[in-house]
């Protein structure tokens, strides 16, 4: 038998450190933190069990704000030569991501058959923002619709039905008013963080949609769509159910839980931490119809990045797959609220049992019937800009609606000329 010198065992084992450097693959993710909960932590922990079976793939996970910030943070990342494979970024920002050529389909990496049925295993309503043009450039994870919550002790006091919460504008409108008195509003939609998603949903239930499913055209001045902006208007002037001005995104869950609203729309994202902190009986409830019933979906999907080696792209593959799975997919759930992302991860015993218990954990997924893509088109973010400012100067009441409309649709329609 040989034996090693001191000197020679040393080198051995350096050589051997080396190799194991070598052949682990290191990934970098932006993620976006836009809801309230410790998503970190189910992020890091869902991270911590990938690595665990497969310790040839580390992963840095970078909590980037919210989804604006995450792009910006991801996209300079990208600009300055720092490495980045993947990210969760807004579903919305797919045709940007495009055509500035930062992002590559799935179809160009998931190739096996298995990859194949991995691709085809989402539910179709989150798969339609990152499907454009036969490919598909995002994979649904942090993924919402908008939800109605309800305080069900008020609905009592206020001599309401607390299971029947309302299903048509009409009835929001008549409940809102026997539930606003003293410090509690009947209603608080938000209008600061992502005015247009609200606004989406209001205009889908008044039978029109704000844009082409192309990416190319916006209807903003179309009459449905301004006398949808006036309806949201007239829920604090006329109607007095709602506070005037804007409704804060951000500290829109706390108000609902000091009793400051008896009802509030907001992301499914919420649900847990709703959940867990509520001291009052509540009530989740898919939103009210006027034409028909409807909501946006939103949240985010994983991007993978173009500037990324083969053998990065198949490591951030498999990650996504892991994160995507149903066992992972139904702790997801679980732990956020936000929606298992394939059927395959409601037929787990997790969230069987999770939704038997809590049955407003399936609430955002039934949801999925009526819901369409979240309003998503080239030059999203100036897009959207132009839309939120015209949403916020009607309800503050710098403008009429259909001047603000107006403006904005004049602003899209430079904006998406040249894509024309």
């Amino acid at each position: 038998m040989k034996l090693f010198s001191t000197t020679g065992l040393a080198t051995a084992l350096a050589v051997g450190l080396i190799t194991s450097a070598s052949a682990e693959t290191e990934l970098t993710m932006y993620y976006p933190i836009a809801v309230g909960g410790k998503l970190t932590e189910v992020v890091d922990g869902i991270v911590e069990k990938f690595e665990a079976a497969n310790p040839d793939i580390s992963v840095n996970a970078i909590y980037s704000g919210n989804y604006d910030d995450t792009r910006v943070r991801a996209l300079s990342a990208l600009a300055s030569g720092e490495p980045a494979q993947l990210a969760v970024m807004f579903s919305i920002d797919a045709y940007d991501l495009i055509e500035q050529d930062l992002v590559v389909p799935f179809e160009d990496v998931a190739t096996s058959d298995a990859d194949k049925e991995w691709l085809g295993s989402f539910y179709p309503a989150l798969m339609a923002n990152g499907q454009i043009e036969g490919k598909t450039w995002g994979i649904p994870f942090q993924r919402s619709t908008i939800v109605a919550y309800y305080n069900k002790d008020l609905f009592r006091a206020a001599g309401l039905d607390p299971e029947a919460p309302p299903k048509t504008w009409d009835e929001m409108i008549s409940m809102g008013k026997v539930l606003t008195k003293d410090d509690t509003y009947g209603l608080m939609i938000p209008s600061t963080g992502y005015p247009y998603w609200m606004f989406q949903a209001l205009a889908i239930q008044n039978g029109k949609e704000v844009m082409s499913d192309d990416g190319l055209t916006t209807y903003f001045d179309d009459q449905a769509v301004v006398d949808t902006l006036e309806f949201w208007k007239s829920l604090s002037g006329e109607h007095g159910i709602m506070p005037t001005g804007t409704v804060e995104w951000g500290t829109l869950r706390q108000a609902f839980l000091e009793g400051q609203t008896a009802m509030m729309w907001h992301s499914t994202g919420n649900l847990t931490a709703v959940k867990n902190n509520a001291k009052f009986d509540f009530g989740v409830a898919e939103l009210p119809a006027n034409v028909r019933l409807g909501s946006p979906t939103g949240g985010g999907n994983f991007y993978l990045f173009k500037d990324t080696t083969d053998e990065e792209k198949a490591a951030a593959l498999k990650l996504m797959q892991f994160m995507t799975s149903p066992e992972q997919a139904a702790a997801w759930s679980i732990a956020t609220g936000y929606m298992g992302v394939s059927p395959a991860a409601y037929e787990t015993e997790a969230l069987k049992a999770y939704t038997e218990e809590f049955p407003p954990a399936l609430v955002a997924r039934n949801q999925l019937e009526n819901a369409v893509a979240e309003f998503s088109t080239f030059e999203t973010a100036r897009v959207r800009d132009g839309l939120n400012s015209a949403i916020q100067s009607a309800l503050t009441g710098s403008k009429e609606a259909a001047d603000a409309l107006g403006e904005a649709q004049a602003a899209a329609v430079r904006l998406l000329r040249d894509y024309q």
